[in-house]
Formats: structure tokens, sequence, C-alpha cells
């Protein structure tokens, strides 16, 4: 297929990120003394806040507990992003290169807020490489739906099924899947699922080979 444009997810697949948000998390509930249970973590992966504040709704009880979770948490987590303590995944700039390259238009379509996915990426280098960057409070709907990657397509005016999109969680692999978008996924926090992999989306381990197929 003709590629024209390459979309790209931010945290776990850009940025090693995940890990350093999970510890945030964490310690955000243990210094509020909250109950932290892994399983939630992981279904936080690849979303918006709203979807994930709902989420924490249903672990701690009460949105005020919601509202002191989320406000320990950026104030960690933001002073990790601020000191560029944050890496990036083997590959990232060799990739970006390729892409440089060949001449092909990129976007960032992150469920992280656009305020704080363009500080992430300015932080880490990234922010002048890419063309747009599509945050998660600016759509409707968060992954997996299909609506930011559908954004960051017409954001670079090109035709969603003449897009890559390369993403680390299940959510985002269906949301990209369900724009019509070629599909892979590099995992990081967790396995990709089956239905993805069955839907279309192909499987790699890292963002080399990603260089390797557009070879």
């Amino acid at each position: 297929m003709l590629i024209r444009a390459v979309v790209f997810d931010m945290d776990g697949l850009l940025l090693d990120s995940e890990r350093i948000a999970y510890a945030c998390g964490r310690e955000a509930c243990e210094a509020l003394g909250l109950p932290w249970r892994e399983e939630t973590a992981l279904a936080m992966i690849g979303r918006n806040a709203r979807d994930n504040a709902a989420l924490l709704l249903g672990l701690f009880g009460e949105s005020r507990h919601v509202a002191a979770h989320s406000e320990e948490f950026a104030r960690r987590y933001e002073a990790i992003i601020a000191e560029g303590r944050i890496p990036l995944k083997p590959g990232v700039h060799e990739l970006l290169d390729q892409l440089d390259a060949r001449g092909l238009p990129r976007a960032v379509a992150t469920s992280t807020s656009h305020a704080r996915a363009v500080f992430k990426l300015e932080r880490c280098g990234l922010a002048a490489r890419m063309h747009a960057v599509i945050g998660g409070d600016q759509v409707a709907q968060g992954k997996p739906a299909p609506d930011i990657f559908l954004a960051a397509a017409a954001r670079l005016g090109v035709a969603p099924a003449q897009c890559l999109a390369l993403e680390d969680s299940n959510a985002g692999a269906r949301a990209a899947l369900a724009a019509g978008m070629a599909v892979r996924i590099v995992p990081d926090l967790l396995p990709p699922d089956q239905d993805v992999l069955t839907a279309g989306a192909r499987a790699l381990t890292s963002l080399f080979d990603v260089i390797e197929e557009l070879e």
C-alpha cells in the first residue's frame, strides 16, 4: 500500500514514559492513602483523561479523591517532564530521519492533553520534528474510538487509508484500525490482544523494525 504519512502515538511508543506514569500514579495513591490496583493502572494505558477519571472513580468511590489524585499525579509527573528525565524509545530519531529522507509528514495522536503533550515533546526534543500534535482533549471520543486518528489525518491532509499508524497500546491500535489506517504495534507494558492482530495490526519488536519495513 502507498504510505503518504505516519501517525504516532506518544507515551510508550516514542517516549519511554508509561513506567514513569505508573510509578507516579502509585506514589500519588500512597501519599493520599488511596487504594492502588495494577489492573486499573493497566486499563488506563492509551486512554484519555476523561476515561481514566471514570476508571479511578470506580476505584476510589468519590470524585474528590479522583481530583486529589489527579493533582498529586500531575505535580510528580510534570516535575519529571520539566527535568527532562523521560527517555526516548530506541529508534525514534533514526525513524524520523527516515521519514525526513522520504519527505513523509507525520503527526502525534496522543490521549494526553494537547498542552501536556507539546510540553513533553519539547522537553524530549521531538516537537520540532512533528508536523501536528493532536491531544486527547481535542476530540469528542478517546481511543479506542477513531476520532483522534481521523483528526490527525485531516490535519496532515492525507486520507486515513494512506496513513501508517504506530501504536503501543491495544486501545490505540483499535482506534487506528477503526480509522482505516495500516497499523503497526510495538508493545510496551502490555502484549497485543488477539482481536487487534486478527483485525490486521502487525506486531513489531521495536521502531527499528518500522524502518526496515519502510526500506
